[in-house]
């Protein structure tokens, strides 16, 4: 009786061996279930916002679910596009339509979903297929989302233009900044240029442009810009510009006039 038992438990323990052996092979060629979501916010119609999600369904798809509340009725095209929301760029993938329930879901092959969360990309829905030029909601994915870590520098009024503010810098994922201007005291309908430039407002002054800004709007007083590189081509991350010797001006009318109208230091200063 005991040997026919020792018997017995030799033989579980050999199935049990062997499954292990099978299971432990069949993991080495699973794909563990990955997914990552990217809010999109609100553009040109109030009230509407959602979420893109890639999900990894094999080691060569992956699944761009989008999901919109409070969208309009009708189909909304939807593209995912290379390059930050702020710079703009070319369409990569065109996406499913989001449909009525506010659903779209499209399965790709020929990008991976690791080189989908690390693209330097963005997503945009849009109102319909004969209005392009209303956004309902947008996104940056991928490397272009921005983390937590930012500074903030002060704009000093310059002469007696009453023209004041700050200059945040925030970085991107990877690596990227996006800088943003916001003033008080602009005129509605102007438009003022900026500059990063090399140096500090103490002991320079006029040192060269090395940055060149976007526009700020003088009716919402703002101006968003994505840096990677300075003006010559050389690449430059949000760490560099915690330590670069520079400062930023902006003018009333033109960089050439020099007609600066606040300005502060930014970086090592």
């Amino acid at each position: 009786m005991i040997k026919k038992r020792n018997f017995l438990y030799a033989c579980t323990m050999l199935v049990m061996g062997i499954g292990m052996i099978f299971s432990t092979g069949c993991s080495k060629d699973a794909v563990e279930s990955n997914s990552t979501t990217y809010d999109l916010k609100v553009k040109d119609v109030l009230g509407v916002s959602g979420t893109v999600t890639f999900v990894q369904t094999s080691l060569t798809v992956t699944t761009i679910n989008i999901t919109l509340i409070g969208a309009p009725a009708g189909t909304h095209p939807a593209t995912l596009y290379s390059n930050s929301l702020v710079e703009g760029g070319t369409a990569k993938l065109i996406l499913k339509p989001v449909d009525a329930s506010g659903k779209s879901s499209t399965t790709v092959s020929d990008i991976t979903y690791s080189e989908l969360i690390a693209f330097d990309g963005s997503v945009k829905v849009l109102k319909s297929d004969t209005e392009l030029g209303i956004v309902l909601a947008q996104g940056d994915i991928g490397g272009n989302v921005l983390t937590t870590t930012n500074k903030t520098y002060t704009l000093a009024t310059q002469g007696t233009y009453g023209v004041s503010g700050t200059a945040l810098l925030q970085k991107r994922v990877n690596g990227n900044t996006l800088v943003t201007i916001s003033l008080n005291g602009t005129i509605a309908g102007d438009s003022y240029p900026a500059t990063i430039n090399l140096g500090s407002i103490a002991t320079v002054g006029g040192g060269p442009v090395v940055a060149t800004l976007q526009n700020i709007n003088g009716t919402t007083g703002k101006s968003y810009t994505n840096i990677k590189a300075l003006n010559s081509g050389v690449a430059i991350t949000y760490d560099n510009w915690m330590v670069y010797d520079g400062y930023i001006n902006i003018y009333q009318t033109s960089i050439l006039t020099g007609d600066v109208i606040c300005h502060g230091n930014i970086g090592s200063h």
